[in-house]
């Protein structure tokens, strides 16, 4: 079982965990030094117990905290899971009708010729006023 040095609040503890956990005491620990580095700033030089109580307890404070963001999220994920479930069982709607105007063909001709003669008489009518103007 190897021995970890680590170091809270400024002072350094040898604790034993598992092979393979360092990284995770190092994690936790270090965790640990953050709330205990705070009180040290708040209140000053505490006790080695009572840092390490404190610290503890703030740590847990954050940790219920965010059981229950959560638990919170969980509820949530559990509700949106049900109503998407809701919306799978729930028949295909009935199709619409729906109706687009269209234009019929031979209205569509004629206008296209009637297009046609206008641009026509405004190209004569461009002509004419050509030689108007010179």
């Amino acid at each position: 079982m190897p021995e970890v040095a680590i170091s809270i609040g400024g002072r350094t503890f040898e604790v034993a965990c598992q092979e393979g956990e360092e990284h995770y005491l190092h994690a936790a620990a270090k965790m640990l030094d953050t709330e205990a580095r705070v009180l040290g700033d708040q209140i000053g030089r505490v006790p080695e117990g009572r840092m390490l109580l404190m610290a503890g307890l703030m740590l847990a404070d954050k940790t219920a905290a965010a059981e229950d963001k959560n638990r919170e999220h969980e509820d949530k994920i559990a509700e949106l899971l049900g109503q998407i479930e809701e919306l799978k069982n729930r028949p295909a709607p009935e199709p619409q009708r729906i109706e687009v105007p269209v234009i019929p063909e031979p209205v569509a001709d004629t206008l296209a010729e009637l297009a046609a003669r206008a641009e026509s008489l405004a190209d004569a009518l461009e002509e004419k006023a050509r030689p108007a103007k010179s």
